[in-house]
């Protein structure tokens, strides 16, 4: 087995599309009253669909941590292990891939 490379194999799933569907058929046939509130809307799905999967699985690694109990940088061995106990199907590889994403957002500020 030397010599294989191992993969990393997590998967961001997202159903934003599906979602978004609803708010652009009501607009569709929407009278002046609810056209604010639904053009509205379908501009926040659509922020939301544009986010990369990285950050995506980047926030869930972070509320893992935080759900385990972790405070500490994201990237470090015990927020890895923290992973790994909130979710024990992790590969070490996995685990260790999602926490550097996780800091790269603890890194980053907050978007406006």
């Amino acid at each position: 087995m030397f010599g294989t490379k191992r993969e990393l194999m997590v998967i961001a799933l997202r159903d934003t599309d599906a979602v978004a569907d609803e708010p652009r058929a009501a607009l569709a046939t929407a009278d002046d009253r609810d056209r604010p509130g639904l053009e509205r809307a379908v501009e926040i799905l659509a922020r939301t669909a544009a986010v990369p999967d990285t950050e995506v699985r980047g926030r869930w690694a972070l509320n893992q941590m935080a759900a385990a109990g972790h405070t500490g940088p994201a990237d470090s061995v015990h927020a890895v292990k923290a992973l790994r106990q909130a979710e024990p199907g992790l590969s070490l590889v996995a685990a260790v891939q999602l926490s550097k994403e996780a800091a790269a957002l603890q890194a980053t500020p907050p978007r406006a």
